[in-house]
């Protein structure tokens, strides 16, 4: 695939724990972005705790920003997970997200790089994430890519009352 150009000047750098209040406030951007705003409630002090080198489990992130200005451009957010197929490691994106007047300038393709490029140095055989199936700028993205839809496989969650009462009291269904 072809690298966008890019008028922009930008760098890309790992997330410090003291970028926490910057990644929630992209956070919620891309929620608004994704019409899920209702159910985002980012903690920057919980974030912070998960960002720590020394966390466990531990969360990464990657900044997009503006090297003159320092302002924040994009972010990328992924943890590691594991395939027992394969028995190795791999890495799980769960959010790349580039503000909307600096989209189309390479941003989100030099963010999805670092972190393939991430998996790679770290033996991932795996990088892995999700995308709305309405988003189709980005499922088009991920194809010119190589990326390929897993649409065999059903995401399912356990969350709220349903995750406290399995959890809790392992109550029969």
């Amino acid at each position: 695939m072809k690298v966008p150009a890019t008028d922009l000047a930008f760098r890309i750098r790992e997330a410090t724990p003291d970028d926490a209040e910057t990644l929630v406030e992209l956070i919620l951007e891309l929620a608004d972005y994704e019409k899920l705003r209702h159910e985002a409630r980012p903690d920057p002090e919980a974030l912070r705790a998960h960002l720590h080198p020394d966390a466990s489990p531990r969360c990464e992130a990657l900044l997009a920003e503006d090297p003159a200005t320092g302002e924040a451009l994009g972010f990328a957010l992924f943890f590691a997970n594991y395939s027992t197929f394969l028995t190795r490691w791999g890495i799980h994106l769960e959010d790349i997200y580039v503000r909307p007047a600096y989209r189309g300038r390479g941003i989100g393709f030099a963010l999805l790089k670092r972190v393939a490029e991430i998996a790679v140095a770290r033996g991932a055989k795996r990088l892995e994430w999700q995308v709305l199936d309405w988003n189709e700028p980005a499922l088009r993205f991920y194809r010119k890519l190589g990326a390929r839809p897993m649409q065999e496989w059903i995401t399912m969650r356990l969350s709220g009352e349903a995750l406290e009462r399995l959890g809790r009291d392992g109550t029969d269904v």
